[in-house]
């Protein structure tokens, strides 16, 4: 018995050979518009959509599929008598395949502000025949992806057209239209109620299960945004674990804030406890290791660059578990594969990639909380006012950039101290920004590293004059801070008293 596939595509890609192929296994090919069009063109001898719904398309192609004889060819039921009757009756012919992908809303958006073409470009027909489909999917072989379509044909052609197969299509087919409604709900909400409408759509794609979550007693998996895993991500060596994507994400915003600068981080568990930029990556990492090499032990390291045979030898010196970069060459890939547990992730990039959301969100109990992404702006430092009488040179200005943008992507209560371009010592996560000081000096004391000239960021104001005073006393000589706190006066008197330069950048970068 003859079969019917409904074909209305507007990613056009391998549509044809599909529809061949069809053919070749039965199938009676209808199509609308464009699609019609080019199978028409191509050979296939497809038949328009106005002979099956005996109306023809109308107001500019809005209504086309919107029709008795397409919904009822889909939805019948051929397990029931009474509906097999009644689509006689009615001369509803089944169809048994519908392969259908959406007006490319999302492509629109990106191209255009005009929206007369936006509103235009929303899909009504198409999402109507998907649902349509996948509910009725003990039938009917819905397809809306065109990377499915050597799957579909294989099992048409050898007996794997199973329920089973047809259950995964239609959750495939629900993902879709459901994906497809929350992009348009989102961009209503962004144009007109500032991106925070009665409804919030989270969507991401995944990219793969991680072995487990957080804990082994948790599933996990990693989800994506606009492909920027699957575009910017390759494993080179090993599995990422869930708890490796969360520190790789604090390790790569903070080496690649820099731009095009040798920037290496070094972290563990999301919190930086390395940092630092030199003329050469080599001496980035060695620098960057100084501030905290026990921490680093198995720690995580971004580096904003290309990893060498060189550095790679550098950085085989002691355990590390994940090593990621802009791209790591061949021959430093054979000297990391001396050490069975290291992984190595690149970006096929000569930086690192950074993903630049717009909206963040955090998991709360019971919901989550959204807001506008946080932005660290290369021009806060720049424009930062001087509030204390000592001006910093333009070499200390470069140390206060680096202090204030490490701060600004470290957990608060956060300090930062940098000299001479590397961070020498750091203090993040207090519930008190004195301790989160004195917690970065004590450190800093154990490694032997000296402070003394050092410049000093806080991501929020200081309340006291304490951390000015105990800065000062650990030989500090520039601070930056948002300023704000009721007290400012009292800790501009403390840095002028100690002969230090104090800048607010008037922006709070809190990060929880």
């Amino acid at each position: 018995m003859k079969k019917r596939a409904l074909v209305s595509v507007s990613d056009k890609t391998g549509v044809v050979d599909f529809c061949k192929s069809l053919v070749k296994n039965g199938y009676e090919i209808i199509s609308t518009g464009g699609t019609y069009k080019l199978l028409r063109e191509s050979g296939v001898d497809a038949i328009e959509i106005d002979e099956v719904t005996k109306f023809p398309e109308c107001f500019e192609g809005r209504v086309k599929t919107l029709n008795p004889y397409v919904h009822g060819g889909i939805l019948h039921r051929r397990d029931k008598q009474s509906h097999l009757d009644q689509a006689k009756e009615l001369g509803v012919e089944a169809i048994d395949l519908v392969c259908v992908n959406l007006y490319p809303f999302k492509a629109t958006i990106e191209r255009t502000d005009d929206f007369d073409d936006i509103i235009e470009n929303i899909d009504i027909g198409g999402p109507a025949m998907v649902r349509s489909a996948a509910k009725n999917f003990d039938s009917v072989i819905i397809v809306t992806n065109v990377e499915d379509y050597a799957e579909v044909i294989d099992a048409i052609e050898n007996e794997k057209n199973t329920r089973e197969f047809r259950r995964g299509y239609m959750i495939k087919a629900y993902e879709h239209t459901a994906a497809y409604d929350s992009m348009i709900a989102n961009y209503m909400n962004e144009r007109f109620n500032g991106g925070f409408g009665e409804k919030q759509f989270i969507v991401g794609e995944k990219v793969m299960d991680t072995r487990y979550g957080e804990n082994p007693h948790q599933k996990g998996a990693l989800y994506e945004f606009d492909k920027h895993f699957s575009n910017n991500f390759k494993t080179l060596k090993g599995e990422a674990s869930f708890n490796n994507l969360n520190d790789l994400n604090g390790a790569i915003k903070i080496a690649a804030a820099f731009g095009d600068d040798n920037a290496v981080c070094i972290t563990k568990h999301g919190n930086p406890c390395g940092f630092a930029i030199r003329d050469n990556l080599v001496d980035a990492y060695t620098e960057a290791l100084k501030c905290d090499p026990v921490s680093a032990f198995g720690g995580v390291v971004a580096v904003n660059g290309v990893v060498n045979k060189e550095l790679a030898e550098k950085m085989n010196e002691i355990f590390l578990e994940v090593v990621i970069a802009g791209r790591i060459t061949e021959e430093a890939q054979e000297v990391f594969a001396l050490k069975k547990r290291i992984k190595l992730f690149e970006m096929g990039s000569d930086k690192l990639v950074l993903a630049n959301d717009t909206k963040d969100f955090k998991h709360i109990d019971g919901g989550f909380v959204f807001q506008d992404a946080d932005r660290v702006n290369d021009d806060e430092v720049k424009n930062a006012k001087l509030v204390s009488k000592n001006r910093a040179s333009e070499a200390e200005m470069k140390d206060l950039e680096i202090a204030y943008k490490v701060a600004s992507l470290t957990k608060s209560n956060c300090v930062v101290y940098v000299k001479d371009a590397a961070m020498v010592a750091v203090g993040m996560g207090m519930t008190s920004r004195v301790d989160a000081a004195q917690c970065a000096l004590k450190k800093a004391k154990e490694m032997g590293l000296d402070v003394t000239g050092a410049a000093l960021a806080s991501e929020a104001f200081f309340p006291f004059r304490d951390s000015i005073d105990a800065a000062a006393a650990a030989g500090v000589k520039n601070v930056i801070e948002p300023g704000g706190s009721i007290r400012d006066d009292e800790v501009i008197a403390a840095a002028d008293e100690h002969g230090m330069s104090l800048y607010f950048s008037e922006v709070r970068h809190f990060l929880h």
